[in-house]
């Protein structure tokens, strides 16, 4: 026992004797950490989405909807020229285009009722931008029935809807006879409206609900809630990447140990093979450990981070983390043949790790099938093991599975590197 505490201690001094090395690991995923969290915080609010709109109605209802559109402030609108609109939508300075077509302000009353020829938009949009669609076409489509009915239920719009009726032949009978009814009932309305006040001003359909937003966060006992963090998910994601890359520096290590020929002088002492290679592992997770810790202790001093769940759930999460980075960074030396080979390959599976693991962007950004595959990598259940502990505020329980999951990616890592380890080139 004295030997492998020994071992430890060489190598726990020999990594924190080189400062460089030990400040680097620990600013650069504060830096990024804090690059990704002031993106996707809170108070970061979303450029309004690039759009252009062609009128080539120039009716007062196609007006009204360009201006509508104008001062919503989810969209930056340009009205521009058809032409120069399609390029500035194939340059990528706008996302979408909507062509308002000639006659929409003559046929879009009739056609809302059936009683016409439908007028057709035309959407234009950014193939590379294309979830800006959905949204460009929900505000065109609230826009344009509030408008279309604000002109078809005025009293002017009932009147031509009334003699549009009479000349259209092609209509049932009894359909012609019911909108006819209907609209007669809403002119009647309207008349009894304008008797009693002299300001009422007829209006259009709108949205037969209001909306209440409210952030879904933990609160503490008897507290008010907690606003979300968004440099929590983001520590947790860059900790994870950079305490991985300690993980593949300790395997260069290794090999570079065995190319000198320091692991034939450790082995003819009177050390197991056991003893060796798990005084490696402590000493990663301890490393690994303490600078996780101080990650997390600089995002909660600086940057408000808070471990609104279980603290020994957090505690845990952390250490069966640092244990599978060691047993990882172990598998790749007993993978890997040279330094130089290794280090490139093992970079590459670190970033494929983060990147399915959600450390850069949420896990639920992917699509489905690759959410699914995410599993698959410990990483993703390590950074939603932290995110549960702090921001999401979540219990002890919460903490478990993720970490057995972690445990048992150690001990397969562990076996198979103290089985394919060799001790020389």
């Amino acid at each position: 026992m004295q030997a492998l505490l020994a071992l430890v201690r060489a190598e726990l001094k020999l990594h924190f004797s080189n400062r460089r090395a030990v400040l680097l690991s620990i600013v650069a995923p504060i830096l990024i950490a804090a690059f990704f969290g002031s993106l996707f915080g809170p108070d970061a609010k979303m450029a309004g989405i690039a759009v252009g709109v062609v009128d080539l109605d120039g009716s007062p209802l196609s007006q009204r909807v360009v201006a509508a559109l104008q001062s919503d402030a989810a969209l930056k609108t340009t009205v521009t020229a058809e032409a120069d609109a399609l390029a500035q939508v194939r340059a990528g300075k706008l996302r979408a285009v909507a062509v308002l077509p000639k006659g929409l302000g003559e046929q879009a009353g009739g056609a809302m009722f059936g009683g016409a020829s439908k007028p057709e938009i035309v959407l234009h949009y950014d193939p590379s931008q294309a979830s800006a669609l959905a949204v460009v076409r929900g505000l065109l489509t609230q826009t344009l029935m509030q408008e279309v009915s604000r002109t078809t239920l005025s009293p002017e719009g009932l009147a031509g809807m009334q003699r549009q009726l009479t000349g259209a032949p092609a209509m049932p009978e009894g359909q012609r006879a019911d909108l006819a009814r209907m609209f007669q009932a809403i002119a009647t309305v309207q008349r009894h409206e304008d008797a009693a006040s002299s300001a009422a001003q007829p209006g259009g359909l709108s949205l037969p609900y209001t909306t209440r937003e409210v952030e879904a966060v933990q609160s503490a006992a008897n507290a008010a809630p907690v606003a979300y963090n968004s440099y929590a998910h983001s520590f947790a994601g860059m900790g994870v990447q950079f305490i991985l890359m300690a993980g593949v520096d300790m395997a260069v290590g290794l090999l570079l140990m065995r190319r000198l020929g320091l692991w034939k002088r450790l082995r003819a002492a009177p050390l197991s093979r056991a003893q060796l290679l798990g005084s490696r592992i402590l000493a990663s997770t301890l490393i690994s450990l303490i600078v996780f810790a101080v990650i997390y202790a600089v995002a909660i001093a600086a940057f408000g981070v808070r471990v609104l769940g279980s603290v020994a759930g957090f505690c845990l999460v952390l250490v069966c983390f640092s244990v599978l980075t060691a047993s990882f960074g172990l598998l790749v030396a007993a993978l890997g043949r040279t330094p130089e080979a290794t280090r490139g390959l093992a970079i590459l599976a670190t970033l494929l790790m983060v990147m399915l693991g959600g450390a850069w962007v949420p896990a639920f950004i992917f699509p489905e099938w690759l959410q699914t595959v995410s599993f698959a990598v410990p990483t993703r259940w390590a950074i939603d093991a932290l995110d549960a502990m702090t921001w999401r505020g979540l219990g002890f329980g919460e903490a478990l599975l993720p970490s057995a999951v972690m445990l048992g990616f150690s001990a397969v890592f562990a076996l198979v590197a103290v089985w394919r380890f060799r001790w020389e080139e």
